[in-house]
């Protein structure tokens, strides 16, 4: 098979209901072309629509997770009406992992650069190697990355995500952890173990308290706090009424494992 027909992203189903989209474009250390994020974009975008996913897992081909926007491509076409789309682009995508209505867990076996780390941040999960190494490297160019900062502050403190946006540094997979950019660090050798173990842990769970769990999640962080506890209230009472929600208290009472076959 050649370059032209290989498949930019990879995608894999288990029969519990995992899905694991592939970067696969290692060559170029999975950099963000326009193909790549389309094509990313598109997976997303079907699984959106299929009941029976419960878990998306966003891995990479190769030594790198993903080294941010392909740069060559950026450079070869110098426009603001360009940029303007590429950007918007690469934004629609961040958002749609979001708006998944499932988890989606970044596997992070090599560095996550730039857009690379924003895709890291955006999904609501990550497992890294603790070789892993992570930068928003962009101003070391000139070029303030901006995108990825809205996606650090929102899952660092403040003057942490500053400093990563200001200096250009990289950080180990062990301070992204104490930072809050991931949630577990393994050896490589047990990456995928410890992966397992988090998925294992998500499929435990009845999807329609997942998924309701998720939009709430995200939609409280943007309001104030009395729309905030609204909007729990009302999603926790709808939830209440979930035949899962039912069997799971009543099991409780019982003493015994909830039935949610």
């Amino acid at each position: 098979m050649n370059s032209t027909t290989t498949p930019l992203v990879l995608t894999t189903r288990d029969r519990r209901g995992q899905v694991t989209l592939t970067l696969n474009r290692p060559e170029a250390f999975n950099a963000l072309s326009e193909a790549l994020m389309g094509a990313l974009q598109l997976e997303i975008d079907t699984l959106a629509q299929d009941d029976s996913v419960r878990v998306v897992v966003i891995a990479a081909a190769g030594r790198a997770f993903c080294a941010g926007h392909d740069l060559r491509e950026m450079r070869a076409k110098p426009s603001h009406d360009y940029y303007q789309m590429l950007f918007s682009q690469c934004a629609r995508l961040m958002m749609s992992i979001q708006k998944l209505p499932l988890p989606v867990i970044a596997r992070v076996q090599g560095i996550a650069t730039a857009a690379g780390c924003q895709l890291v941040a955006m999904c609501d999960l990550a497992v890294a190697a603790s070789s892993a190494r992570f930068a928003v490297s962009g101003v070391n160019l000139g070029l303030f990355c901006g995108t990825p900062g809205v996606a650090l502050s929102r899952n660092l403190g403040r003057k942490a995500a500053f400093e990563m946006l200001i200096t250009g540094e990289f950080i180990d997979a062990q301070q992204a952890q104490a930072q809050g950019l991931v949630n577990r660090v393994a050896a490589p050798d047990q990456l995928d173990a410890e992966l397992e173990r988090l998925v294992a842990s998500i499929l435990a769970k009845p999807r329609v308290a997942v998924t309701l769990g998720k939009s709430l999640f995200y939609r409280q962080l943007e309001n104030g706090i009395e729309a905030a506890y609204l909007d729990a209230a009302q999603t926790m009472a709808c939830n209440m009424m979930d035949d899962s929600a039912l069997e799971g208290v009543q099991a409780f009472i019982d003493k015994r494992r909830p039935n949610w076959a």
